[in-house]
This record gives structure tokens, sequence and C-alpha cells, in this order.
């Protein structure tokens, strides 16, 4: 009987990847306001019987407690472990039967959920999810069996170089703001937290207010409310999360090696950078493409990994909050090469952010990212991820329709005063994780050259 529940699940599946690709520029999407009150962006298509719906609360890790870091990440691990009057077995057994996927996660501001169904099976898979949103149980017996799952997690991650030089990383540019903190907390953290903590949170985060849904398949507008009301129409309007306030970032250019004997050195580096409701993210985000984003082609790769082999993967990207926004880059190398590698970074971010990009760069730069964006809208599942996302960063429904119109209006002016505003070499910083060549100390650092900082 699991066999055949297992294959309705990877029938899902694959319907979700075979879907085909919907136009951006054909792409309808529509406001829509339900009997309960609740904003929707809704894109309505009948092509494959499937129906996505993705949403988000506003509050995330940034928001868990002292002594409870992880908190949020635990409450993402335990929606589908139980709700109403169904134990976890019973809850996992008829997701199986109906055949669809709920899946939950912590960000460090938002709370995220995605949902996907069969259209037939569509009204009885929303009773349950209905249920996990409003009535979840964090029974003991699962919520143990989450918990070793998450701690063994923490402990593989703890031996991740990756996963140390990020941490070293975040603490180095965001202090003691909670950003700082791994989205999925530490050992203490999910070894002190209780079904009531798990409650508790629940009850804060799962409000109307602030609250952003968007659907897109197999259904039409009626249905498409009376869905959306079913599942959050009765939670409490207010959300009783806290405001998080915007971090204050390090004025002077910092470096600091975490020396670990292992095969390869991390290089990380990054500062503050341009913010997304920002008019000039457009340009910053063209030329972060140039810079690092574009992957072969962009400059870091070509002066990091492709002139001088001394990394397999570099790249840079800029990274959006609600108040703030971050650039930064990475590169993996050898131990006797990541100063260089360092350095050879330092120089191209240097150079961008006085001196610009040059005309052809920046129309290669735009024809590809231009020709590129239908392919986020290949499938109903790419299409609600790509909704909430907008949803996320505050961009109007229009965007979709005039997003492609503001990359062709980037100038090459427009790109060299982006640069400007969204590098600042002068206050970098770097972590270096692994174990490079000891720095020359008594050497005079150059304009904007981190300091070295044992």
């Amino acid at each position: 009987m699991m066999v055949a529940f297992g294959m309705r699940r990877f029938l899902l599946a694959i319907l979700l990847l075979l879907a085909p690709p919907l136009a951006a520029s054909a792409l309808e999407v529509r406001e829509v306001k339900t009997p309960k009150g609740i904003t929707v962006w809704f894109a309505e298509d009948h092509t494959v019987p499937i129906v996505a719906m993705n949403y988000a609360f506003a509050g995330g890790a940034a928001a868990d407690p002292a002594g409870k870091e992880g908190l949020a990440n635990f409450l993402s691990a335990m929606l589908d472990e139980g709700a109403g009057d169904m134990t976890s077995e019973q809850f996992q057994e008829r997701m199986e039967e109906l055949a669809f996927s709920m899946d939950h996660s912590a960000g460090r501001e938002w709370f995220s959920g995605s949902f996907r169904s069969l259209s037939r099976n569509l009204d009885e898979s929303v009773k349950l999810l209905a249920l996990a949103v409003n009535r979840p149980r964090f029974d003991a017996q699962p919520l143990e069996r989450i918990r070793r799952q998450l701690l063994v997690s923490l402990r593989k991650k703890a031996e991740d170089p990756e996963e140390r030089a990020w941490d070293a990383f975040r603490r180095m540019l965001y202090g003691k703001h909670p950003f700082a903190r791994a989205v999925d907390g530490d050992l203490r953290g999910i070894g002190a937290i209780t079904a009531d903590d798990l409650h508790a949170l629940h009850k804060r985060l799962f409000a109307r207010e602030k609250l952003l849904v968007v659907v897109a398949g197999d259904i039409d507008e009626k249905h498409m409310a009376q869905m959306v009301d079913t599942v959050f129409g009765d939670l409490p309007a207010k959300s009783g999360m806290p405001d998080i306030a915007p971090p204050v970032f390090p004025k002077q250019a910092r470096m600091k090696i975490v020396r670990r004997v292992i095969p390869q050195s991390i290089v990380l580096m990054g500062a503050d950078s341009i913010r997304r409701d920002d008019a000039d993210f457009i340009p910053a985000y063209v030329v972060n493409h140039i810079l690092g984003g574009g992957g072969f082609g962009s400059r870091l790769m070509e002066e990091v990994r492709e002139k001088r082999g001394l990394a397999y993967s570099v790249y840079s990207a800029l990274i959006t909050h609600e108040k703030d926004g971050v650039f930064f880059a990475y590169a993996g190398t050898r131990n006797d090469k990541a100063l260089l590698a360092r350095d050879i970074m330092l120089e191209n971010i240097r150079r961008v952010a006085k001196e610009g990009v040059t005309a052809r760069e920046l129309e290669e730069a735009k024809d590809h990212l231009i020709g590129s964006w239908p392919l986020r809208f290949d499938s109903t599942t790419k299409i609600a991820g790509m909704l909430l996302g907008l949803r996320l960063q505050h961009l109007g429904i229009d965007y979709l329709k005039k997003r492609n119109d503001l990359m062709r209006a980037v100038s090459l002016q427009d790109a060299k005063r982006a640069a400007r505003r969204m590098l600042h070499p002068e206050r970098m910083q770097v972590v270096v994780y692994g174990n490079p060549p000891q720095p020359a100390a008594a050497k005079a650092a150059p304009a904007g050259e981190p300091a070295v900082a044992r």
C-alpha cells in the first residue's frame, strides 16, 4: 500500500517538472481579496492539473529567544508531524494517500511555506494543510525524533568547513545582531526547546497581519479564494512577532584568519551595500552579474579561476533584507594561494567600484539577464515561488511586465554610479578559513585593504 502512496507522490513530482513553460509576458497575475480579507496574487493556468500555493509569515529566526536559538527552524520541521486529532503517523499516511507536498522553512525575517497538490485531490489536501497551519500538535514522540534529527544535522555542520566559515563571516559582518546567528540554531538551543515553546511561537507567528499568499495553477478564482480562507482565514488578526532593528555594520576594513588544518581555504568578504528598494538596485544587480554573479564570463571567475587556476568556485552576490543590503564574494582555494586569491578578488572589487564596467560588458549582461528571465516561469512551482519572492521584496504586481524594460534602461552612467554605491572595499570584512601562509603583519596596507586581525 505504501508503495502505491509513494508512487502517487512521485507522479506529482513528475507533473511539476514536466509542466510546459509559460512566458512571463503571457503570465496574467491578478490581485484578489478573499471574503475574509486576505490579499492574494493569483496566476490561473489550467495547462497542468496542479495547484501551487506559497505563503510567508513575517518573523523568523532573528526573533528566536535567547537560549532557544533554532526555535523557528524547529517549528518548520514539526508542522507535518500531526495536527488536530491526527497523530504524526496518521497525518503522514494521509499525505501519502493524497499525494500532495507541504514544506515549511524558517528564514531570518520570514517563515515560509509551500503547498503542491493534484487538482483532483485539492479539497482534501487543503483540509490537511489547514489542520497543520491552525492546529499543530507537537506530540512528545515526534518532537524528540525531530530534535534528534536537528541535533545530528548541527553536529555534522559543526564539522563542515563551509558552515564554519560562514558562521565566522556572519559574526564579523553582523557582530551581536541576530543576523549573525545560524538559522538552524545551536546544540544548546535545540536541546532546550519544549512543546510549550513551539505552541507559543506558533501563536505569535501564525497571524494574518503581514501574511503574504500567492497561488498558481489549475484553479478558478472563487475556488482559490475559498482555499486560502480555509487555510488562513481563522488565524489571529495581529502578529505577536517583534520588530528586528537593522544591523549596524563595521565602518573599517578588517581581515580575520580562522586557522584550521584542512585541505583548502575558504575566502569570504563582504560589506553593507544597496537595499532592494533603492532606485539603483537594478543597475547594481547588473553590475554584480558582471563582477561575480554571472558565472563563467564574470570578472572574478575570469581573473581567479580562468587566468590563474586559483579556485574552482568563485562568485559574488547581493543579499537584501527588509532594512539592509549586503554585498559578498566567495572563493574556495588552495591554502598556499588563499591570500593571493583574496588580493585578486579585492583588486577587482576596487576596480569596479572606481571605474565601473565597460559598455560591452553591460550590454552582454543585460542581454543574458533579459534572455534568461523566461526560464523562471517554466513550471507552476517556479511561478508560485517567483510571485512570493516578488511580494517578499515589496515589488509591485506590475514588476513582471516592467522588469525587462528596467534592465534595458540601465546605462553605463547608471552602472558606474551603482557600482560606487554598491561596493565598499574600504570597509570590507574578510574571513579566510583554513591554513593560509602567515601574512606579513608589518607591511602597511594600501587604501581599502583589510588590516590583519589575529
